[in-house]
């Protein structure tokens, strides 16, 4: 197994290199690759100045898809694994991809994050929609056969977020298997997180309504599915009024951004699907970009 490694970072030097670090004592056999967005933390200089780098790419788009494309596109093995900067992995991560690939197209597991009241862990997530069964993977620490990811031309980077969850429901639409293992599980240490981050309400419709409408079409589930988050979300913001630690002008204004979300979301997505009716279902996939690289440092 050829192994290259994709690290997308933005402005995360520190975490970024505890995730270098992790590699190159666990798996120093494999192709890193780091994906650098516009950071203003000193990142280039830092990843410059290791030895176990075998590529840095430097792209100028904030946005996560365009980074796990290009870093897709520089990677030169037959396996390509995508992890977060902040996480790390160990001698056991390689061999669970290895085992996990020998039985599927794409093997992903779960993060630990350490809390002082013990460890969290995700688990396995699937969903049946509109009679597919989707399995969902952790978007931080996955494994994919190249030919997988060239068949489906990579991510779509028209989704700011959610592209992960757009690449599950492409994947068991074109009946690729997803393999979720407990030993492929990697590290998240105090201190990494950053914070949550403030939620885009626009955007997390938009992005739901796209990835649905362009993966389902105009089925009914694709509204009941809208319908059922915009509720769910409308009781808990309301709760928050109730509770007072936001205004009843609050709660309006996140259903105008909901509103408008999902009706360009669906839009937008209901036109990608008009615009790429195979299979992959990506018009703006990684084919699509023809120079994300800004500067590209090869030390291979």
């Amino acid at each position: 197994m050829e192994l290259s490694v994709v690290v997308p970072t933005l402005n995360g030097r520190d975490r970024l290199a505890g995730t270098l670090d992790a590699l190159a004592n666990s798996i120093p056999e494999a192709e890193v690759v780091v994906v650098n967005g516009p950071s203003a933390d000193g990142t280039t200089g830092m990843v410059r100045e290791r030895e176990d780098v075998d590529v840095l790419v430097e792209i100028s788009d904030r946005s996560v898809t365009a980074a796990r494309n290009a870093g897709f596109d520089h990677a030169s093995g037959s396996v390509v694994a995508f992890v977060d900067h902040g996480l790390a992995v160990d001698e056991s991560w390689a061999e669970a991809i290895r085992a996990g690939l020998a039985e599927a197209d794409v093997v992903t597991g779960p993060t630990h994050r350490p809390r002082r009241a013990g460890a969290e862990t995700e688990t396995l997530e699937t969903r049946t929609v509109a009679g597919r069964e989707v399995t969902y993977f952790n978007s931080g620490n996955v494994a994919f056969d190249r030919a997988t990811l060239d068949a489906l031309d990579g991510y779509d980077e028209y989704l700011e977020v959610g592209g992960s969850r757009d690449l599950a429901h492409r994947l068991a639409d074109s009946e690729f298997r997803v393999e979720w293992t407990q030993s492929m599980a990697v590290e998240r240490t105090y201190g990494t997180d950053g914070g949550e981050p403030q939620r885009d309400w626009e955007w997390k419709y938009r992005s739901l309504a796209y990835r649905l409408a362009k993966n389902y079409g105009t089925h009914p589930t694709v509204f009941r599915r809208l319908a059922g988050h915009a509720a769910s979300d409308a009781v808990g913001a309301l709760r928050d009024v109730v509770h007072r630690t936001t205004g009843p002008s609050e709660w309006l204004a996140t259903g105008r951004d909901v509103l408008s979300g999902a009706v360009v979301g669906l839009k937008d997505g209901l036109s990608a699907r008009a615009r790429d009716r195979s299979r992959a279902r990506n018009p703006h996939g990684a084919s699509e970009q023809a120079q994300r690289a800004v500067s590209v440092y090869d030390w291979r």
